[in-house]
């Protein structure tokens, strides 16, 4: 009597999430050297020692900068101190603002947002109407703005550069940490209608490379976790473009935020950072999804 062939055993999925961390996670270099000369001011200031704005669009670290004596300014008061300004960059009028009352500057700008200023003033001063692609509001693009003695023009997409009117000779530079999709995009549609355009690359190269590896970790996990403070602007396009590709992102700030219900016996978690988190959140969730 024949008998019917075994079936292969299923393999039981693994208990534990398997986790993987994407590349260059952790501050950019622009904010590494904010922080570092920060805290050098710190350590060495007599006095109050300020930041103008947040240091970087993350809550948990400018809560331990401020344990360390270096406080936010939401406006400029008289009566002085050292002042820190932001990797956004600050204008040249809020710049002499803060030395009119008092205040003694360590600059901490960005050197590619500093190359984005220059990029602009170069294309005010060669006669091209500027443009910047990124948002009207955020620190770095005012920054820009107010670098530029004319009226420039800020874009935020395709589908807004369609509807404006642009003159005959347009400069276009960029946010530093627009995808370089949107800015591409932008630079299209302002070309079906300027008769001439001076385009200046000035997206972080790093910024680059970063949404790169998280388009890439997107499309091999489960389940993405997106690592960085609610008010950066890098961290919510991370969050964007990668729930484009994988629908269960999650954007969190600590490792006290992780769901219950996200993840599956065996799911693949991926992790990514915005430019303004610092490793040890990184390590701090990875603890924590290492327990479940």
């Amino acid at each position: 009597m024949r008998t019917l062939p075994k079936k292969p055993a299923r393999k039981r999925r693994p208990e534990r999430l398997a986790i993987r961390v994407s590349p260059g996670v952790g501050f950019c270099s622009g904010v590494k050297r904010a922080i570092k000369m920060a805290l050098a001011a710190a350590a060495h200031a007599d006095g109050r020692i300020y930041s103008y704005g947040p240091l970087i669009h993350n809550p948990q670290v400018v809560d331990r900068l401020r344990e360390v004596g270096v406080r936010p300014l939401a406006r400029l008061a008289k009566g002085g101190g050292l002042l820190v300004i932001r990797s956004h960059g600050i204008s040249p009028e809020a710049l002499s603002a803060a030395r009119r009352r008092g205040y003694q500057i360590v600059d901490a700008t960005c050197p590619f947002v500093r190359a984005a200023q220059e990029r602009a003033k170069r294309l005010y001063r060669l006669g091209y109407d500027v443009v910047i692609v990124g948002e009207k509001h955020h620190p770095e693009v005012k920054a820009i703005r107010g670098s530029v003695p004319a009226k420039s023009t800020v874009v935020e997409n395709a589908a807004q550069a369609k509807k404006l009117k642009f003159g005959r000779r347009v400069g276009i530079i960029a946010q530093t940490t627009i995808p370089v999709d949107t800015f591409a995009s932008v630079v299209s549609q302002i070309a079906r209608h300027a008769r001439e355009i001076l385009v200046f690359n000035t997206i972080c190269s790093e910024t680059s490379r970063r949404q790169a590896r998280a388009r890439k970790l997107a499309a091999e996990v489960d389940v993405l976790l997106v690592v960085g403070g609610r008010n950066s602007a890098n961290t919510a396009r991370l969050e964007d473009l990668c729930r484009s590709i994988c629908p269960a992102t999650h954007q969190i700030e600590t490792a006290a935020e992780i769901g219950d219900g996200w993840f599956k016996r065996g799911s693949a978690v991926g992790i990514v950072t915005g430019a303004s988190t610092p490793k040890w959140l990184v390590d701090s969730i990875v603890n924590q999804l290492k327990k479940r």
